[in-house]
Protein backbone atom coordinates (compact mmCIF):
# COMPACT_ATOMS: atom_id res chain seq x y z
CA UNK A 1 0.00 0.00 0.00
CA UNK A 2 2.78 2.37 1.01
CA UNK A 3 3.99 2.17 -2.52
CA UNK A 4 0.97 3.51 -3.91
CA UNK A 5 1.46 6.79 -1.85
CA UNK A 6 3.34 9.47 -3.54
CA UNK A 7 5.64 12.30 -1.33
CA UNK A 8 5.35 15.80 -1.95
CA UNK A 9 8.20 15.79 -4.55
CA UNK A 10 7.02 13.16 -6.46
CA UNK A 11 3.58 14.63 -6.70
CA UNK A 12 5.18 18.40 -7.83
CA UNK A 13 7.15 16.26 -10.59
CA UNK A 14 4.13 14.69 -11.60
CA UNK A 15 1.68 18.06 -11.81
CA UNK A 16 4.58 19.14 -13.90
CA UNK A 17 4.19 16.04 -16.19
CA UNK A 18 -0.03 16.33 -16.11
CA UNK A 19 0.10 19.46 -17.35
CA UNK A 20 2.37 19.15 -20.36
CA UNK A 21 0.11 15.66 -20.86
CA UNK A 22 -2.56 18.19 -21.05
CA UNK A 23 -0.86 20.90 -23.46
CA UNK A 24 -0.43 18.35 -26.04
CA UNK A 25 -4.11 17.42 -26.27
CA UNK A 26 -5.12 21.45 -26.01
CA UNK A 27 -2.50 21.73 -29.05
CA UNK A 28 -3.21 19.35 -31.50
CA UNK A 29 -6.60 19.51 -31.46
CA UNK A 30 -7.36 22.43 -34.52
CA UNK A 31 -4.99 19.85 -36.68
CA UNK A 32 -7.99 17.02 -36.07
CA UNK A 33 -8.97 17.72 -39.36
CA UNK A 34 -10.08 15.81 -42.95
CA UNK A 35 -7.65 14.60 -45.08
CA UNK A 36 -5.07 14.55 -42.25
CA UNK A 37 -3.42 11.16 -41.52
CA UNK A 38 -2.86 9.63 -38.19
CA UNK A 39 0.60 9.88 -38.96
CA UNK A 40 0.88 13.41 -39.61
CA UNK A 41 -1.06 13.87 -35.82
CA UNK A 42 1.43 11.76 -34.57
CA UNK A 43 4.42 13.47 -35.66
CA UNK A 44 3.09 16.57 -34.25
CA UNK A 45 2.59 15.17 -31.22
CA UNK A 46 6.02 13.56 -31.09
CA UNK A 47 7.85 17.33 -31.62
CA UNK A 48 5.49 19.08 -29.70
CA UNK A 49 6.31 16.75 -26.78
CA UNK A 50 10.02 16.78 -27.31
CA UNK A 51 10.24 20.14 -27.70
CA UNK A 52 8.67 20.71 -24.21
CA UNK A 53 11.98 18.68 -22.61
CA UNK A 54 9.92 15.42 -22.51
CA UNK A 55 9.95 11.98 -23.84
CA UNK A 56 6.61 10.51 -25.76
CA UNK A 57 6.54 7.49 -23.42
CA UNK A 58 4.61 5.43 -25.63
CA UNK A 59 7.22 5.06 -28.28
CA UNK A 60 8.80 1.72 -27.40
CA UNK A 61 7.02 0.94 -25.38
CA UNK A 62 6.97 -3.49 -25.49
CA UNK A 63 7.19 -2.62 -29.22
CA UNK A 64 4.83 0.45 -29.56
CA UNK A 65 5.98 1.85 -33.37
CA UNK A 66 4.66 5.61 -32.55
CA UNK A 67 4.53 8.36 -29.85
CA UNK A 68 1.14 8.53 -29.33
CA UNK A 69 -2.14 6.22 -29.82
CA UNK A 70 -4.58 8.09 -32.45
CA UNK A 71 -7.94 5.28 -32.58
CA UNK A 72 -10.62 6.35 -34.72
CA UNK A 73 -14.48 5.20 -34.68
CA UNK A 74 -14.61 1.67 -34.20
CA UNK A 75 -11.10 1.01 -32.76
CA UNK A 76 -11.04 0.78 -29.05
CA UNK A 77 -7.63 1.40 -28.26
CA UNK A 78 -3.85 1.26 -28.99
CA UNK A 79 -4.43 2.60 -32.31
CA UNK A 80 -1.25 2.71 -34.66
CA UNK A 81 -0.86 5.94 -36.48
CA UNK A 82 -0.66 5.20 -40.19
CA UNK A 83 0.55 7.83 -42.99
CA UNK A 84 -2.27 5.98 -44.90
CA UNK A 85 -5.45 6.26 -42.11
CA UNK A 86 -6.68 9.75 -43.68
CA UNK A 87 -9.21 11.26 -41.08
CA UNK A 88 -12.78 12.17 -43.05
CA UNK A 89 -16.07 14.05 -41.95
CA UNK A 90 -18.04 12.26 -39.31
CA UNK A 91 -14.96 10.42 -38.02
CA UNK A 92 -14.91 10.16 -33.95
CA UNK A 93 -10.82 9.95 -32.83
CA UNK A 94 -9.24 8.75 -29.36
CA UNK A 95 -5.53 10.81 -28.72
CA UNK A 96 -3.92 8.94 -25.99
CA UNK A 97 -1.00 10.88 -24.44
CA UNK A 98 1.62 9.51 -22.34
CA UNK A 99 4.84 11.90 -21.56
CA UNK A 100 7.85 11.25 -18.92
CA UNK A 101 9.11 14.66 -17.54
CA UNK A 102 11.45 14.89 -14.91
CA UNK A 103 11.40 10.90 -15.13
CA UNK A 104 7.86 10.73 -14.31
CA UNK A 105 4.88 9.86 -16.24
CA UNK A 106 1.48 11.31 -17.07
CA UNK A 107 -1.48 9.55 -19.26
CA UNK A 108 -3.82 11.68 -20.30
CA UNK A 109 -6.81 10.60 -23.48
CA UNK A 110 -10.17 12.45 -25.38
CA UNK A 111 -11.71 12.57 -28.36
CA UNK A 112 -12.25 14.32 -31.11
CA UNK A 113 -14.48 14.93 -33.80
CA UNK A 114 -13.30 15.47 -37.81
CA UNK A 115 -15.97 17.87 -38.90
CA UNK A 116 -19.51 17.01 -37.51
CA UNK A 117 -20.27 13.96 -35.50
CA UNK A 118 -23.42 12.11 -35.87
CA UNK A 119 -25.99 11.83 -33.44
CA UNK A 120 -24.96 8.92 -32.03
CA UNK A 121 -21.09 9.44 -31.90
CA UNK A 122 -21.84 12.75 -30.28
CA UNK A 123 -23.85 10.92 -27.33
CA UNK A 124 -21.87 8.60 -27.03
CA UNK A 125 -18.76 11.21 -26.12
CA UNK A 126 -21.02 12.92 -23.97
CA UNK A 127 -21.49 9.58 -21.84
CA UNK A 128 -18.27 8.44 -21.82
CA UNK A 129 -16.37 11.68 -20.48
CA UNK A 130 -19.68 11.95 -18.11
CA UNK A 131 -18.94 8.46 -17.01
CA UNK A 132 -15.53 9.28 -16.22
CA UNK A 133 -16.48 12.88 -14.29
CA UNK A 134 -19.30 10.85 -12.26
CA UNK A 135 -16.72 8.50 -10.96
CA UNK A 136 -14.00 11.78 -10.27
CA UNK A 137 -16.94 13.09 -7.99
CA UNK A 138 -17.28 10.19 -6.11
CA UNK A 139 -13.21 10.52 -5.17
CA UNK A 140 -11.74 10.90 -1.65
CA UNK A 141 -10.08 8.90 1.09
CA UNK A 142 -11.33 5.93 2.77
CA UNK A 143 -13.91 5.13 0.10
CA UNK A 144 -13.15 1.62 -1.37
CA UNK A 145 -11.89 1.34 -5.44
CA UNK A 146 -14.45 -0.80 -6.59
CA UNK A 147 -16.84 2.29 -5.84
CA UNK A 148 -15.13 3.94 -9.06
CA UNK A 149 -16.18 0.78 -11.61
CA UNK A 150 -19.43 0.57 -10.32
CA UNK A 151 -20.40 4.31 -10.86
CA UNK A 152 -19.15 3.70 -14.33
CA UNK A 153 -20.65 0.76 -15.46
CA UNK A 154 -23.96 1.84 -13.75
CA UNK A 155 -24.34 5.17 -15.32
CA UNK A 156 -22.85 3.99 -19.00
CA UNK A 157 -25.32 1.26 -18.72
CA UNK A 158 -28.17 3.80 -18.02
CA UNK A 159 -27.37 5.26 -21.49
CA UNK A 160 -27.71 2.15 -23.30
CA UNK A 161 -24.05 1.71 -23.99
CA UNK A 162 -21.57 -0.84 -22.72
CA UNK A 163 -18.00 -0.85 -21.31
CA UNK A 164 -15.19 -2.50 -22.12
CA UNK A 165 -13.95 -4.75 -19.41
CA UNK A 166 -10.54 -6.26 -21.23
CA UNK A 167 -8.90 -3.19 -20.03
CA UNK A 168 -8.38 -0.72 -16.82
CA UNK A 169 -7.01 2.55 -15.27
CA UNK A 170 -3.75 2.30 -13.60
CA UNK A 171 -1.28 3.62 -10.60
CA UNK A 172 1.64 5.78 -12.69
CA UNK A 173 4.47 8.08 -11.32
CA UNK A 174 8.36 6.71 -11.86
CA UNK A 175 6.70 3.86 -14.00
CA UNK A 176 4.26 3.83 -16.76
CA UNK A 177 1.92 1.14 -15.10
CA UNK A 178 1.71 0.73 -11.12
CA UNK A 179 -0.91 -0.77 -8.79
CA UNK A 180 -4.02 -0.38 -8.35
CA UNK A 181 -5.53 -1.38 -11.22
CA UNK A 182 -8.51 0.27 -11.69
CA UNK A 183 -11.76 -1.45 -13.31
CA UNK A 184 -14.49 0.42 -15.08
CA UNK A 185 -16.90 -2.25 -13.88
CA UNK A 186 -18.38 -3.72 -10.87
CA UNK A 187 -15.81 -5.13 -9.32
CA UNK A 188 -14.42 -6.54 -5.69
CA UNK A 189 -11.42 -4.25 -5.38
CA UNK A 190 -11.54 -3.63 -1.67
CA UNK A 191 -8.26 -1.48 -1.63
CA UNK A 192 -9.13 2.03 0.26
CA UNK A 193 -8.57 5.25 -1.31
CA UNK A 194 -5.57 7.37 0.48
CA UNK A 195 -4.02 10.75 0.24
CA UNK A 196 -0.93 10.74 -2.30
CA UNK A 197 -2.20 7.96 -4.36
CA UNK A 198 -1.91 8.78 -8.30
CA UNK A 199 -3.41 6.51 -11.19
CA UNK A 200 -5.42 6.80 -14.15
CA UNK A 201 -9.29 6.35 -14.84
CA UNK A 202 -10.33 5.85 -18.30
CA UNK A 203 -13.44 4.28 -19.17
CA UNK A 204 -13.84 2.78 -22.44
CA UNK A 205 -17.76 2.38 -24.14
CA UNK A 206 -18.93 1.05 -26.80
CA UNK A 207 -22.55 2.02 -28.23
CA UNK A 208 -22.66 -1.78 -29.25
CA UNK A 209 -21.59 -4.88 -27.08
CA UNK A 210 -18.60 -4.68 -24.96
CA UNK A 211 -16.99 -7.36 -26.35
CA UNK A 212 -14.02 -6.67 -28.48
CA UNK A 213 -10.74 -8.07 -30.47
CA UNK A 214 -7.25 -7.48 -31.01
CA UNK A 215 -5.89 -7.05 -34.60
CA UNK A 216 -3.00 -8.95 -36.19
CA UNK A 217 -0.61 -5.97 -35.65
CA UNK A 218 -0.74 -7.09 -31.75
CA UNK A 219 -1.72 -3.52 -30.51
CA UNK A 220 -5.10 -2.21 -32.42
CA UNK A 221 -8.21 -3.64 -30.53
CA UNK A 222 -11.56 -2.93 -32.27
CA UNK A 223 -15.06 -3.51 -31.30
CA UNK A 224 -15.77 -7.46 -32.00
CA UNK A 225 -19.36 -5.98 -33.79
CA UNK A 226 -17.79 -2.52 -35.14
CA UNK A 227 -19.95 -0.98 -33.25
CA UNK A 228 -18.37 3.03 -31.98
CA UNK A 229 -16.15 3.21 -29.47
CA UNK A 230 -14.98 6.40 -27.22
CA UNK A 231 -12.71 6.53 -24.07
CA UNK A 232 -11.56 9.68 -21.90
CA UNK A 233 -8.81 9.45 -19.54
CA UNK A 234 -7.42 11.52 -16.46
CA UNK A 235 -4.87 11.04 -14.08
CA UNK A 236 -5.85 11.95 -10.43
CA UNK A 237 -4.43 12.50 -7.18
CA UNK A 238 -6.31 11.61 -4.21
CA UNK A 239 -6.52 14.66 -1.85
CA UNK A 240 -7.91 15.52 1.78
CA UNK A 241 -11.07 16.70 0.12
CA UNK A 242 -11.63 14.84 -2.91
CA UNK A 243 -9.08 14.68 -6.42
CA UNK A 244 -7.09 16.78 -8.36
CA UNK A 245 -7.17 16.12 -12.20
CA UNK A 246 -3.45 16.12 -12.95
CA UNK A 247 -4.42 15.83 -16.63
CA UNK A 248 -7.35 19.02 -16.61
CA UNK A 249 -7.21 20.88 -19.92
CA UNK A 250 -8.15 24.60 -20.44
CA UNK A 251 -11.08 24.37 -22.04
CA UNK A 252 -13.17 21.46 -19.66
CA UNK A 253 -16.18 22.03 -17.53
CA UNK A 254 -15.53 20.27 -14.48
CA UNK A 255 -12.95 22.13 -12.16
CA UNK A 256 -9.23 20.72 -11.74
CA UNK A 257 -9.68 19.76 -8.02
CA UNK A 258 -13.17 18.28 -6.89
CA UNK A 259 -14.58 18.69 -3.80
CA UNK A 260 -16.73 16.39 -2.23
Amino acid sequence: MNCMIKNELEIEKMRISGKLAAKVLEMIEEYVQPNTSTEELNNICHNFIKQNDAIPACLGYHGFPKSVCISVNDVVCHGIPDKNEILKIGDIVNIDVTVIKNNYYADTSKMFFVGKPSILSKRLCKVTQESLYASLNLIKPGIPLFKIGEKIENYVESNGFSVVKEYCGHGIGSSFHEEPHVLHYKNNNKIILKKGMIFTIEPMVNTGKSEVKCMKDGWTVKTKDHSLSAQYEHTILVTDYGCDILTWQQQEKILPSLNN
